[in-house]
């Protein structure tokens, strides 16, 4: 029995238009074009590429931030594009993002127990619930109770990105779409965050897409990875078959500039 799809991606494009000085249309910026792939449940899947490849708004147009021009995103079998929004916020708690910018994802306005409720809250949890898993969240953060009247500005940039985390899991989430959580982090700071992620998606079952310009970390904590140039999938292999043996020319190029 093979394993079980939870998100499959059909010929999905995204088109940006291009318009001159006037307004007129003059072209279009193909960021995503003809993009198919599948993703299993439980497994991380790791997508590498140049930046302005297209990796970010793939994962957008999956959780409906953008909206695609053409394709299939189907989720458990039901296409997300094509989904009433009625429907659409039964699945909209399975599927969650971790941003790449620590600095800008979270509200500075609000202390860390508005900011870890917020979902909570959106779901219909009751105030008993919502104590209860930040005091959950807190304790996996390696955080102290303290810290729940902080604000952002508060904490160095590894910090807040683990409140992110939290943000992204609080709510019990199948799909968790990184989107280069890493990036803007120290090296130390950064397998923390990838140790944290990795102890979350064994713990909770979850499914995740994983971006990341450091090709060995995406070694380290993806199952699969697939190397997107130029918004198309150019190849795609288990992370030990494509490090061993690279097949096109741009994955041979991304490695040997490790």
């Amino acid at each position: 029995m093979g394993r079980e799809i939870l998100l499959e991606i059909k010929n999905l494009r995204k088109y940006f238009p291009m318009k001159n000085f006037f307004g007129q249309l003059k072209g279009e910026v193909k960021a995503v074009d003809d993009v198919t792939f599948e993703i299993y449940k439980g497994e991380t899947f790791g997508l590498v590429g140049e930046s302005g490849c297209g990796k970010s708004t793939l994962g957008r147009c999956v959780l409906q931030m953008l909206e695609a021009t053409e394709g299939q995103i189907l989720y458990e079998g039901n296409d997300l594009i094509h989904m009433p929004k009625n429907e659409w916020k039964k699945y909209r708690k399975k599927l969650q993002i971790i941003f790449q910018d620590p600095y800008s994802a979270l509200n500075p306005n609000w202390n860390v127990k508005q900011l870890i409720a917020e979902p909570l809250i959106a779901n219909g949890y009751s105030d008993k619930e919502i104590d209860a898993r930040i005091r959950e969240l807190l304790k996996i953060l390696n955080m102290n109770e303290e810290v729940i009247e902080k604000f952002p500005y508060g904490f160095s940039g590894g910090q807040r990105q683990r409140i992110g985390v939290a943000r992204a899991v609080a709510a019990y989430p199948e799909f968790i779409f990184c989107d280069e959580p890493i990036s803007a982090l120290d090296v130390s700071i950064q397998a923390q965050v990838i140790n944290l992620l990795n102890d979350l998606k064994r713990d909770m079952n979850l499914t995740i897409l994983f971006i990341a310009h450091n090709l060995s970390v995406v070694k380290y904590f993806s199952d699969r990875i697939a190397v997107m140039y130029f918004g198309k999938i150019v190849e795609l292999a288990t992370s030990k078959e494509l490090f061993e043996n690279p097949l096109h020319p741009y994955t041979k190029s991304l490695l040997s500039a490790i």
